[in-house]
């Protein structure tokens, strides 16, 4: 989409002359997230610093009918915010105050370009813990894990993105600025527009603001490592540990495969075992040391019981954070070795191990290899096809096949085709697996009221 002239000054008057990129080369990098090989160049950038700009900017975007592709940091693994279309994308990187830690609330407001453990580091320094903690909590924004309601490992204990979200700020395609709920626990007035926003991947608004719900911070922690023969095994052990009465505050679960890619790229020194087919990472958290040691001598036998080869616990901070390491790593260490396809499975934790007996029978038919890893304790599996040495029309016409049976039976399962990364572009054509036109309607019907001029986030899933 080429934009004239006359609107690209007036986004300048809006935002400032330094707040709009229209350089090829500078451009580039906003064509493109963590995505596959994606790459679809967009007509400019826009970088607001203010909520009232943002607005702003959607106003005229809408007058114009420009299509608008907010982004965040650009770690998302579905194209939500790739900008198919061209147009506009907005980016909220200079949206990056942390307004306030309200300690005696356990609340912080926060603009959705702070980066995750940027705010867990500054709310852990105040005695408070916000557990959610992607893969990507090294750079990823908190805004793009609004808008897909993000998860990460301890999501088994403590919940997801939506879980901590209190009230948002948002600024509506048609220029207004809105709050969707309020500052409490508490909150049954009216539709929850809050929880209607997260996930919603760009679809009907942007977020400005951000008021999250905090917790007391654990004070300590325990990592243990256990490596198992089967995948099975290590899926039934999942179930075993969370019908003994301890939740984990992670439940992690890890192919060899994908162990021994991620240590070896990032040198990282990971203790592998003959014969070990998966790995379990069980994190335990609480107020005393002596507690989560009560906890691990109890989870023992039952480990053991479940063909846990050894269990292996972290000595040290430092090997701690080797563990997690590998673990955070794989799904970006992988791309190193082959172009992939990630596909974010989803099942009640108890049909996992149907769900991994699946998948490896499937690739086994299509002639793919895959390395799954994932949040077992909440039954989210991630699946990376590797292309290795397949055609480009098995890669192209075949594979699709095979995800679609993948994610077909995620559906017979009980489950569904995305846990934490989203739909955006590269699942939709996978949609009609898990909703019906009714479905569809309505949720075409919300977006009509939040976005009439069909600006917002178009090409993707719901277009």
């Amino acid at each position: 989409m080429n934009l004239e002239s006359s609107f690209i000054d007036t986004l300048i008057s809006i935002v400032g002359k330094n707040n709009v990129i229209l350089q090829n080369t500078l451009l580039e990098q906003y064509g493109r997230d963590y995505t596959e090989d994606l790459f679809f160049a967009p007509g400019c950038v826009v970088l607001p610093e203010t909520p009232e700009s943002v607005a702003a900017v959607l106003h005229w975007c809408n007058e114009n009918r420009v299509a608008v592709y907010t982004r965040g940091a650009g770690t998302g693994l579905s194209g939500g915010c790739l900008p198919v279309k061209g147009g506009v994308v907005l980016s909220t990187e200079k949206l990056n105050r942390i307004v306030e830690i309200d300690r005696d609330n356990f609340q912080a407001t926060v603009q959705p370009g702070v980066i995750n453990e940027v705010f867990r580091g500054a709310v852990a320094e105040h005695g408070l813990y916000y557990p959610p903690d992607p893969a990507s909590k090294g750079s990823c924004f908190l805004g793009g894990n609004i808008a897909h309601g993000s998860g990460g490992p301890r999501a088994v204990k403590y919940g997801t993105t939506r879980d901590y979200v209190l009230n948002l700020q948002v600024a509506l395609p048609t220029g207004e600025l809105i709050w969707t709920g309020a500052n409490t626990v508490k909150n049954s007035t009216g539709f929850n527009l809050t929880q209607l926003m997260v996930g919603s991947e760009g679809l009907l608004g942007v977020v400005t603001c951000i008021v999250f719900r905090l917790i007391a911070l654990p004070a300590s922690q325990l990592l243990l490592l256990v490596p198992f023969r089967t995948a099975r095994e290590a899926a039934v052990a999942v179930n075993s540990v969370l019908l003994s009465g301890i939740t984990p505050s992670a439940l992690e679960l890890m192919e060899d495969s994908g162990v021994k890619i991620s240590a070896e790229a990032s040198n990282t020194p990971f203790p592998l075992y003959e014969g070990a087919e998966f790995y379990l990472l069980i994190e335990l958290d609480g107020e005393s040391m002596e507690v989560l040691m009560q906890q691990a001598e109890k989870l023992f036998p039952i480990l053991e019981g479940c063909g846990g080869i050894d269990i292996l616990p972290a000595e040290s901070s430092a090997l701690k954070d080797q563990w997690w390491k590998v673990r955070r790593g794989i799904g970006e260490t992988v791309k190193q070795v082959s172009i992939y396809k990630e596909e974010d499975t989803v099942v009640p934790r108890a049909a996992l191990p149907e769900l991994l007996t699946a998948v490896k029978e499937i690739g086994a038919r299509y002639g793919f290899q895959s390395v799954c890893y994932g949040h077992a304790g909440d039954g989210n599996l991630h699946v990376n096809i590797l292309k290795n040495d397949l055609s480009e029309e098995i890669w192209e016409q075949e594979i699709p096949k095979a995800i679609r049976e993948i994610f077909t039976v995620c559906k017979s399962l009980g489950g569904t085709i995305s846990g934490e990364h989203g739909v955006g572009l590269v699942q939709k054509d996978y949609l009609d697996i898990v909703f019906t036109p009714e479905h569809f309607r309505i949720m075409q019907g919300i977006k009509n009221v939040f976005d009439p001029g069909h600006i917002m986030n178009p090409g993707k899933w719901l277009d």
